[in-house]
């Protein structure tokens, strides 16, 4: 990590262990916390950190952001933090100003399509746009254009996520942005979706790391038949397991992330970082979970142990912008379109 990456990774961490703190915030009997965390994260400019600052952001580094957000995973807050980002992203690579408050984007799901009608308003719908009924704002890929959206003027399901958090279907009736201005050469309907791959895959890899710390320590400290259940063996395999999921989500997930940082465009190798990166983390999510619970027994399961907050939301985060099957089926296209020829220098350039 460069020493800019650090010092907004030490920021984004002193913030959230301040006013996100896993137990502090299960015991809250309602979200008075989100708004005092999310001023505090905007004045420190890390909800726009990818918006230039002529654009209202704070001009941050790509990496810098991947820093913020493996932090905000290791607290799992339900905040749209990460959604912001990539909008601000996504509206700055068009040269749109990003307005202030929490913001979303769609679409989320690599099947949606939006459309920008002749008339300048957009039509189509999006499924699954995370913390939508949340944000003011929503940015907006339709075909080769990026446009802001106003929220209010969509119409808006009530679903919720797993982990119950805002996830709804958003359709856009004519409607008429705040601003819209064309897509860069590049930026399309798979770029996008692959930053978002990368984007949840920092964050479980995030959430696994914290999960894991978690488990070892209860393990430790739950004691069975006058031992800790850590000096049992089946516990210390089980933990190992977890570690190693831990570990290769960890790598996939900072690789893509940093093969994008480095990258001027989404070509080959970031496709294949990406996709990676979405299948191991999601297969982390989902593996990591199960040993995690079986490791704390009964009461991780509970609405008063934290583990929940973690696990339910690496699972939902598996969905967001194509799950591991769709991936796995893309990439598996992919390199058979290639042809076998082309196979090894193909993995050989990542």
């Amino acid at each position: 990590m460069s020493e800019s990456g650090s010092i907004v990774a030490e920021t984004a961490a002193r913030i959230f262990a301040d006013l996100a703190d896993p137990q502090e915030v299960n015991r809250a009997r309602d979200g008075a916390w989100k708004g005092r965390l999310w001023q505090a994260l905007a004045d420190a400019g890390l909800t726009l950190a990818w918006v230039p600052e002529e654009n209202g952001g704070s001009g941050a580094e790509l990496a810098d952001g991947f820093a913020i957000l493996g932090v905000a995973g290791r607290y799992a807050a339900a905040v749209p933090l990460a959604e912001t980002l990539l909008a601000g992203w996504l509206l700055s690579r068009a040269g749109l100003r990003a307005p202030e408050g929490a913001m979303s984007l769609a679409p989320a799901r690599p099947e949606d399509r939006l459309v920008l009608n002749a008339d300048g308003t957009l039509s189509g719908q999006a499924r699954g746009v995370p913390f939508a009924k949340e944000a003011r704002h929503l940015a907006a890929l339709a075909g080769s254009s990026v446009a802001l959206v106003e929220t209010a003027a969509c119409r808006l399901n009530e679903g919720v996520s797993l982990a119950g958090e805002p996830s709804n279907t958003v359709t856009f009736d004519s409607v008429k942005p705040v601003a819209v201005a064309p897509a860069p050469a590049g930026l399309n309907q798979p770029a996008l979706m692959l930053m978002g791959c990368v984007v949840r895959s920092v964050e479980t890899a995030g959430a696994l790391e914290a999960i894991l710390e978690m488990t070892v320590r209860y393990a430790n400290e739950r004691v069975a038949f006058e031992r800790p259940i850590a000096k049992f063996q089946a516990v210390q395999h089980n933990l190992a397991r977890l570690a190693g999921e831990v570990s290769a989500a960890m790598t996939a997930a900072y690789s893509a992330a940093d093969a994008i940082a480095r990258a001027d465009t989404f070509d080959d190798v970031i496709f294949l970082e990406a996709t990676a990166a979405k299948i191991r983390s999601a297969e982390a999510a989902q593996e990591g979970a199960a040993i995690a619970h079986q490791v704390h027994g009964a009461i991780g399961f509970t609405n008063e142990h934290i583990l929940h907050r973690y696990t339910l939301r690496m699972l939902s985060w598996r969905d967001d912008f194509g799950n591991e099957s769709y991936w796995a089926a893309a990439l598996g296209n992919h390199v058979a379109a290639r042809g076998a020829d082309e196979f090894w220098p193909l993995v050989a350039a990542c």
